[in-house]
């Protein structure tokens, strides 16, 4: 089985478990420390590894930048729903994280962009089912 985890580097590891708890998300505490937390997204799947910067350097000899004011990376995550983005959005809003720009809403596919509260980039979507599995062209040609 394949497994993704996402490195974040975080300036504060509480309140970033707070923030990614807020949204749902839930924290595995077997690989979870004073130094790191990992954050189950999707279990079996899907993790974030929220990490304190000082360890994240012990990852790499270069520089880590801000992702408040430079950011390289934004996670897009796609949910079942319009509803379900709304709330993920929200609770994300309620836990510190801000909202950068308005919804993208492209008819077949729906997007909010939400930043933790380091500055990370989350981006909660969702896709028709049927432009998921034939392209949006399919959703285009059922509306014409």
């Amino acid at each position: 089985m394949i497994s993704m985890f996402v490195n974040l580097p975080v300036t504060d590891l509480e309140r970033a478990k707070a923030f990614y708890t807020g949204i749902g998300f839930t924290i595995n505490p077997l690989f979870s420390d004073h130094n790191a937390a990992c954050v189950v997204v999707e279990e079996g799947h899907s993790y974030f590894m929220i990490l304190v910067r000082e360890f994240f350097q012990t990852f790499t000899e270069l520089p880590i930048g801000d992702p408040a004011k430079n950011p390289t990376v934004s996670t897009a995550i796609f949910l079942d729903s319009r509803d379900a983005v709304d709330a993920a959005v929200a609770n994300g809003l309620a836990a510190g994280g801000t909202e950068p720009q308005s919804p993208s809403d492209y008819g077949f596919m729906y997007q909010r962009q939400l930043t933790d509260p380091d500055g990370n980039i989350i981006e909660f979507g969702w896709m028709d089912p049927v432009a998921s599995e034939q392209g949006p062209q399919a959703v285009a040609s059922q509306q014409g």
